[in-house]
């Protein structure tokens, strides 16, 4: 196993996201702005198994997409620029489910960011389990400072 970079008191420090939402487990690698591995230990307890699907339980592929998602914020507020600013959604594109995510798996989470204009940019994003890919994406993301609630 490799060194853990971040575990999820550290990545709370940077994505607003918390139990039980907050759906990656710790951060394995990152080159902020650019790059990130993140790992999700899939456990037969994960509140989604209650409902998906109750005696087959699959990881549904929405939220493998979110995961992927929330590894890919962390790269990026990671930035000094966008210290305490939230991701949020821009697109999801070009997505493939190859693969069932089951408990006892270990989801490993890689983003790479392709473009990135101001605040609005696009990773290629990539889940898989023991190098078997299981999702693909490209995710667009907006970088905002969260304080338009409400408006």
């Amino acid at each position: 196993m490799a060194d853990i970079l971040m575990d999820k008191e550290q990545i709370m420090q940077i994505i607003p996201h918390r139990d039980p939402f907050l759906l990656i487990d710790e951060i394995v690698d990152m080159e902020v702005g650019m790059k990130v591995h993140a790992r999700k230990y899939i456990k037969e307890d994960d509140f989604w198994f209650r409902g998906h699907f109750p005696g087959y339980p699959v990881t549904p592929g929405v939220l493998m997409v979110e995961m992927l998602a929330q590894a890919g914020a962390v790269c990026m507020l990671s930035k000094p620029e966008f210290k305490g600013k939230l991701g949020l959604f821009g697109g999801i594109d070009k997505a493939k489910f190859r693969r069932q995510v089951v408990p006892g798996d270990v989801l490993d989470l890689e983003v790479e960011m392709i473009r990135q204009r101001g605040p609005v940019g696009t990773g290629k994003a990539t889940a898989s389990v023991g190098g078997e890919k299981a999702v693909s994406c490209e995710i667009t993301f907006v970088i905002t400072d969260g304080d338009k609630q409400g408006e």
